[in-house]
């Protein structure tokens, strides 16, 4: 379902154990990030494809509510929620968007649902993994609407080409995340 080519490192599970409040404060930046990326599509796609304006805006509503939610946990924790350096995951999954239209299109869309794979994958994790039963269950509860996220963008995508193009991207954007992500990162993030 969510097109993963491989499994998160168990790499990664350590890095949670030995910094979690690392994890959580990059969480809440993801979900701020998250939200932005689905309003830039908005701004960048709305007017071409009207339909995409109501289940963008929907998710941004939904990133947001994510953001504060975690903004939430890191308070009752007493974690100061403050600027850190992203991994680079991100950047290098954003570096693979091909120029010019509909291309620029298709991938940022298809980025925007691996990303949401991978988020889910790890909040899936996490709500197996981690001992704070409130943290286990809020982890539980954002899978759903991540796993959504991941199908809705690649819906979306299928406004720009045939679904034969856009699950032939897919494959080769999901092989890049797969190396992305199996290199790693030093610092413990979400996406690390």
């Amino acid at each position: 379902m969510l097109g993963l080519k491989s499994d998160t490192a168990v790499r990664w599970l350590s890095q949670v154990d030995e910094d979690l409040a690392s994890i959580l404060v990059d969480h809440a930046h993801c979900e701020k990030k998250a939200a932005g990326t689905a309003m830039n599509l908005l701004f960048a796609y709305g007017t071409q494809v009207p339909d995409l304006c109501g289940e963008l805006s929907e998710i941004v509503v939904e990133e947001l509510d994510h953001f504060r939610q975690v903004l939430a946990l890191l308070e009752k924790r007493g974690i100061a929620y403050g600027s850190m350096k992203p991994s680079c995951y991100g950047r290098k999954l954003n570096d693979l968007v091909r120029p010019g239209e509909p291309h620029r299109a298709i991938d940022r869309l298809l980025i925007a649902s691996l990303i949401e794979a991978r988020s889910c994958e790890r909040f899936s994790l996490l709500g197996e993994h981690v001992q704070d039963e409130e943290l286990a269950e809020f982890y539980g509860s954002l899978f759903e609407s991540e796993a959504r996220h991941h199908s809705t963008y690649v819906r979306m995508a299928r406004h720009f080409a045939e679904d034969a193009v856009v699950r032939q991207r897919l494959e080769e954007l999901s092989e890049a995340e797969a190396e992305i992500i199996a290199t790693g990162d030093l610092l413990p993030r979400m996406h690390s």
